[in-house]
């Protein structure tokens, strides 16, 4: 099942589980089914989203690359996109299954 996170001024962002919890864990937000990301925190988010980012590709590898995998940089752009038009439009964001 995919969890959607939906603001008013960007299109719907689709995910699996796996990866919401991951980046809510960057966000510092407990991981939950559904929830709401005020305008006023987004900018945190970001910051912390992309430190995460930072951090995942300075580790080392600890399989082997494979070339299917998709990067948390990856993972994050549409939602990172999506928090920065509802940032400056001052919109939340929620998200649930």
């Amino acid at each position: 099942m995919l969890v959607r996170f939906r603001c008013k001024v960007r299109g719907d962002v689709a995910m699996l589980p796996a990866d919401v919890d991951r980046l809510l864990g960057a966000m510092g937000v407990a991981p939950a089914p559904q929830g709401i990301l005020k305008p006023e925190a987004m900018a945190a988010a970001r910051r912390s989203i992309e430190a995460a980012i930072v951090q995942d590709e300075a580790a080392p590898a600890a399989a082997p690359a494979d070339d299917d995998a998709v990067s948390l940089r990856q993972r994050a752009w549409p939602l990172l996109e999506m928090m920065k038009a509802a940032q400056q439009e001052g919109e939340a964001i929620v998200w649930g299954g």
